[in-house]
């Protein structure tokens, strides 16, 4: 039944995931894609921001703020798992702007992106300062949610482990709760992050097939696995196959996809 789990019901189940084990925890778009991984038996659900911005006809980080937290409310909402909450990431240039509601946050993604082509990482003091404030707007809101801390070193062209692992042990000390490092190539990189950061859990990024298999991934001792927007992107590549198709006056693209009442019976009723 929807609504029995309080949010510090969900937040207290949330925090004990990371304590032993590794997950999955996938990350819907909206909420009938969070509807349907809560049905298959998930622990708990991430955010995507590119496919929640792709949902909605925009590029990835051209959401605005307000448009993010209505759709966390309506992602809170759809079921009763744990869901990340809104990210800070270059969107967010100030500590004073980190300002969580309580009553919507579980999680919060703090980014040293900044966006910027000629400085793609904000400067380690700055981005330990601004994962301070966000640490302090999460203890004023209540304390229990979770802070994560990402070094985006390897996505934005700085693939630098020794800067990866520096950053991620600031973050650490500055009070982040779990730790996140996306675009390792290697089980040998993830390792290092795991030692680095001890005992705090680590999140490690896997949106795409081959490479090491889920049970590789556990044995480094990383806490959960995050699918970032792979799930948005199938369905948009069986979406974008499908619509081509009927370019050509065809229909084969409907092949294999679920029936109305397969998918209906997924939702809720009014």
């Amino acid at each position: 039944m929807q609504g029995v789990l309080s949010i510090s019901d969900k937040r207290r189940t949330f925090r004990r995931l990371h304590e032993s084990g590794c997950f999955i925890i996938p990350n819907p778009w909206d909420a009938g894609s969070a509807r349907y991984l809560a049905s298959l038996g998930f622990k708990a659900l991430a955010g995507t921001s590119s496919g929640f911005a792709w949902s909605k006809g925009c590029r990835d980080n051209a959401m605005p703020r307000e448009n993010v937290l209505a759709h966390l409310s309506d992602m809170v909402a759809a079921t009763d798992l744990p869901p990340i909450s809104v990210g800070t990431g270059a969107s967010s240039t100030a500590p004073h702007q980190f300002s969580f509601p309580a009553s919507r946050t579980f999680e919060t993604l703090c980014e040293d992106a900044t966006g910027r082509a000629d400085a793609p990482l904000f400067d380690l003091g700055e981005a330990v300062a601004r994962l301070r404030a966000a640490r302090n707007a999460i203890d004023r809101a209540g304390g229990d949610a979770l802070l994560v801390a990402r070094a985006e070193c390897f996505v934005t062209g700085r693939p630098d482990l020794g800067e990866t692992l520096a950053r991620l042990r600031a973050y650490a000390n500055a009070g982040a709760d779990c730790l996140y490092a996306p675009g390792l190539q290697t089980l040998d990189q993830i390792r290092s992050v795991v030692a680095a950061v001890h005992p705090k859990p680590v999140n490690v990024l896997k949106g795409s097939p081959g490479g090491f298999t889920f049970q590789e991934i556990a044995e480094t001792g990383v806490r959960r696995v995050s699918v970032g927007g792979a799930l948005a992107r199938a369905a948009w590549g069986a979406f974008m196959r499908a619509a081509q198709e009927l370019t050509r006056c065809g229909f084969g693209g409907f092949e294999g996809a679920p029936s109305h009442d397969d998918v209906d019976a997924r939702m809720r009723g009014s």
